[in-house]
């Protein structure tokens, strides 16, 4: 697994470009945080309001020198406005895996196709460049919006993880878990991924 959680790893295409989080980046976030209160429902370490937002950032930079995490902001080149965030985590080295998720948008950007786009970058750069052999997902039980974006990028479910988190109630939740493994990736599924992004567009 090629992965050197110093690097400064830039995703980009045409449509998007994902540069690594930095706790400069609060301003650029902060409307989200001040504006649109319903993008946390689902997370209990949610960002709404700046001193959420500045932890927010501050725990996913802590995650990334520990080689626990990478976050990413998301710039949207068309409106030139960076529009949300999202990050590899659970990275193991020893297992060929990580995870890709703690991905929002602004409510404006979604359903819009930026999310195949994201998620074809992250992709690619997983069993591509770092050499994984695994992508994980996860995604409240209760939320059909995420579970469906999951479904449509071509992902697998694998099951529900009963009583494995809480909501920003601090309620428990159970988790759903979805994987694509390399071979897929390799054997299609890229192709028809980015066919369905550049259709969204």
């Amino acid at each position: 697994m090629r992965f050197q959680n110093n690097e400064q790893y830039i995703l980009e295409d045409e449509f998007l470009q994902l540069r690594p989080l930095r706790m400069l980046d609060l301003d650029l976030l902060l409307r989200y945080a001040l504006d649109e209160p319903e993008l946390w429902q689902y997370n209990a370490y949610g960002a709404e309001g700046k001193d959420r937002m500045k932890s927010y950032i501050q725990r996913a930079l802590t995650a990334k020198a520990l080689g626990q995490q990478y976050p990413f902001i998301v710039f949207h080149k068309k409106t030139e406005r960076y529009i949300g965030c999202t990050r590899y985590y659970a990275i193991s080295q020893e297992n060929d895996s990580l995870e890709i998720g703690y991905t929002w948008y602004g409510s404006k950007f979604q359903g819009t196709g930026i999310n195949k786009n994201c998620k074809y970058l992250m992709l690619q750069f997983a069993f591509e460049q770092m050499q994984v052999q695994r992508v994980g997902f996860k995604a409240s039980i209760h939320n059909q919006r995420s579970r469906n974006a999951l479904l449509s990028i071509g992902c697998k479910s694998e099951g529900v993880l009963r009583n494995h988190g809480a909501d920003a109630a601090g309620n428990r939740i159970d988790m759903m878990v979805f994987s694509i493994i390399r071979p897929e990736w390799l054997d299609g599924l890229k192709d028809e991924l980015w066919e369905k992004t550049l259709k969204a567009q």
